[in-house]
């Protein structure tokens, strides 16, 4: 016979085994969920201020200072300087593009001021000059305009939210893409350092940018609340460093040489790349060019994780890309379109979020159509994306759930001896006006070889 000791102890280890049971089997049903999208902050219904694309059918937006394909969309007030814009619409019909601007504060959201405080002449504009795509297997519709223009030019400087869409027969506006840009008004000088991180936990992955703002002949009344800064490497938004305040204010001069790693940034590592300038014989990092369906197919060689490999150099171009084919005259109505393929070998798929195909090309978007999908038979992970001929630079990168940055170091690496291209931009807000000025805009080269 059974105990009453015994009874009482077997009927506590039955209900602990049923407790872990049920622990087991919600945690099994929670792996089996699917994991939580880290693209949801990508809302199509809702288009903010920041780099967007809202149409599928756009395709190679390229926003660059008129002369300089490879720079930001940086430009200085009150000169000869010019930004370009040009995209291609693969629905291939003509269409009335409209362009206008929003003029937005340091932080990226609008400034309380009437469009005709910073606009000078017409408010909004068509975009009047376009090209039929020519002989190639996608067709497609290039769009070009040039501003400022003859019809109108930017009165003040700032950040500025450059907006094209088309309207609806009863004069709604559908928004294509969303890009941002800057227009610069000097009124102090910048110097700046870059060098390998201070701070003893990251001196072998992060940079540090010490600078330092001279004032001199501008008046600043409280510089600690007045200015700020925003530091962003190779033209990315989700990992720029904002609202930087100086460190410290020496008469005419702001310091912002910090001790505590505010001014650092992961060093990253060389972009990888690959050129598909000609679809006729398999150059740079391309194994293989398929032809089916009416449409190119390009096969890149299988990636490998580089997160503990010891830093390489390797030339880039700082994660943009350049339009062009050697197999035509010009790329802008006779380039041709093909699925480009990567793979990344990796053991499992990643539970904390997801791994996306990023760089200029896609203005460092994380949307679903760069989002890499895990293949089981293969082991790795795979995308398709559709790409104009040219030469890439691009990364593989972490979106973490529930984050907005990407994290490059967690498949590339993280190394200080990385070269990096690094933009201080400096704003004040002038007490009394409605808006923060840009006073100064300068560009830097980290471990430039």
């Amino acid at each position: 016979m059974i105990s009453p000791l015994h009874l009482k102890r077997l009927h506590s280890s039955v209900i602990l085994l049923t407790i872990l049971f049920n622990i087991s089997v919600a945690g099994i049903a929670m792996n089996a969920m699917p994991a939580p999208d880290s693209s949801e902050y990508f809302n199509p219904s809702e288009p903010g201020y920041t780099n967007r694309t809202f149409s599928s059918a756009i395709k190679s937006i390229l926003l660059f200072k008129a002369g300089f394909e490879l720079s930001d969309p940086l430009i200085q007030l009150n000169t000869d300087d010019k930004l370009q814009l040009e995209f291609d619409d693969l629905s291939g019909n003509i269409k009335e593009y409209y362009y206008s601007f929003t003029h937005c504060n340091a932080e990226w959201t609008p400034t309380e001021i009437w469009q005709n405080e910073y606009l000078e002449g017409t408010l909004e504009d068509r975009i009047d000059d376009y090209s039929f795509s020519f002989n190639t297997r996608q067709p497609y519709t290039h769009y070009k305009a040039v501003f400022p223009n003859e019809r109108f030019t930017f009165k003040i400087s700032g950040n500025y939210v450059l907006k094209v869409y088309t309207k609806s027969p009863d004069g709604e506006e559908e928004i294509a893409f969303t890009r941002r840009m800057m227009v610069f008004d000097p009124k102090v000088s910048v110097t700046a350092t870059l060098q390998r991180a201070t701070t003893l936990d990251e001196t072998d992955t992060h940079q540090e940018i010490d600078f330092y703002i001279s004032t001199s002949g501008y008046r600043i009344d409280a510089p600690y609340q007045d200015v700020q800064v925003t530091i962003m490497q190779n033209g990315r938004w989700d990992n720029a460093l904002t609202k930087l305040k100086p460190f410290m204010v020496r008469g005419e001069m702001l310091d912002y040489a910090y001790d505590n790693g505010t001014n650092e940034m992961k060093g990253g590592n060389e972009f990888r790349h690959f050129d598909f300038k000609s679809l006729k014989y398999l150059s740079d990092r391309v194994k293989e060019i398929r032809y089916n369906d009416n449409m190119y197919n390009v096969y890149l060689w299988e990636s490998e994780r580089r997160t503990f490999k010891v830093y390489s150099q390797d030339d880039d171009i700082d994660g943009k890309f350049l339009l062009h084919t050697e197999d035509e005259k010009e790329v802008s109505t006779m380039g041709e379109y093909a699925t480009v393929h990567f793979f990344l070998p990796y053991q499992a798929p990643v539970v904390t979020g997801a791994i996306y195909v990023a760089g200029g090309f896609n203005s460092w978007e994380y949307t679903p159509e760069n989002r890499m999908k895990y293949n089981f038979s293969r082991h790795g992970y795979e995308a398709e994306i559709l790409l104009k001929q040219g030469y890439y630079n691009f990364q593989y990168v972490l979106l973490e759930d529930n984050s907005k940055a990407g994290d490059e170091s967690y498949i590339e690496g993280s190394h200080f001896e990385t070269e990096n291209n690094y933009t201080i931009l400096v704003y004040h807000h002038d007490r009394g006006s409605l808006y923060d000025q840009l006073i100064y805009a300068v560009s830097y080269q980290s471990n430039k070889k």
